[in-house]
């Protein structure tokens, strides 16, 4: 079982811990443990409700009358909501029960209920991307186990596998040659897989090679392929104490290619970085590009 702060619980539902507290003492709503130097740690299913008060709170239900209904009453109350044109931080929090559930059929139904609702494209930007970063911050913060992560993630990058084989390319005079990687050892692939889909989308010739490619073989299809771009997402590899020296590689090796670089490790640093290397801070740089 996972253990949260009362921070966590603030930053995944929104509500202010300031709230929660008062609700803690006014409806006993959670019941946290307390450390000896009584500091709150909060288990799964106090997230999962907190969470759900958070969805029909939003919607005009008054917490007096939330604060009555038992765990599996709540549920039933946001489910009966899903069929509904929910708001994206409202599908994010069901995402987020659905993982601390490891609820596929769950998971299943809020997809479908987005992509019918938003589209796939608009899902992933919108609700998948925003719910990734928050587990990701929890994930490396040791609050939620690889168990719950490595559950979501395979079914997240299920649906995009599914979404790329579906899409028929037109190559134009307008499309370029993209080449898709990540370095030795990285094995991140969620954000990666989209900007397949979204090159794809846009009738892009895409090389998608993959996790963690050796650098070798990256300058032989770059020799063979002469492509436009090459894009990779950095995440937890090369490392921070290298990663300088890797991007200077890449654009020493690869001078006259335009080199797309996201991840963790890349974005919001103030790197000094090669003329013909570009930052992407959010997927929206991307579909520029691409379109």
């Amino acid at each position: 079982m996972s253990a949260y702060s009362i921070r966590d619980l603030e930053n995944l539902s929104g509500i202010k811990a300031h709230t929660i507290r008062i609700w803690e003492q006014r409806y006993s709503i959670v019941k946290p443990s307390r450390s000896d130097t009584n500091i709150r740690t909060y288990d799964d299913e106090d997230l999962k409700r907190i969470l759900n008060i958070s969805v029909l709170k939003d919607k005009g239900f008054k917490i007096s009358k939330i604060a009555g209904l038992s765990s599996d009453e709540l549920c039933d109350k946001v489910f009966s909501l899903s069929e509904e044109n929910l708001q994206y931080p409202d599908q994010i929090h069901n995402l987020t029960v659905a993982m601390i559930d490891m609820d596929e059929e769950r998971f299943e139904k809020i997809i479908s209920q987005c992509i019918l609702q938003y589209n796939f494209e608009n899902t992933m930007i919108n609700i998948i991307y925003p719910f990734l970063s928050r587990i990701g911050t929890l994930w490396m913060t040791g609050s939620i186990g690889p168990a719950q992560e490595h559950f979501i993630t395979h079914l997240i990058r299920q649906k995009m596998i599914v979404a790329i084989d579906g899409q028929i390319v037109r190559p134009n005079e307008h499309s370029k040659k993209f080449v898709l990687y990540l370095p030795e050892g990285e094995m991140h692939e969620v954000g990666l897989l989209f900007a397949n889909y979204i090159l794809r989308a846009r009738n892009h010739r895409v090389f998608y090679l993959g996790q963690s490619l050796p650098f070798d073989d990256l300058s032989y299809v770059y020799e063979n392929h002469q492509p436009d771009y090459l894009f990779s997402s950095i995440t937890s590899v090369p490392g921070p104490d290298a990663i300088k020296v890797y991007i200077e590689k890449l654009g020493n090796k690869f001078p006259d290619v335009k080199i797309l670089l996201t991840g963790y490790q890349v974005v919001g640093h103030l790197y000094k970085i090669p003329a013909n290397v570009q930052i992407i801070s959010n997927v929206n740089q991307l579909i520029e590009i691409a379109e």
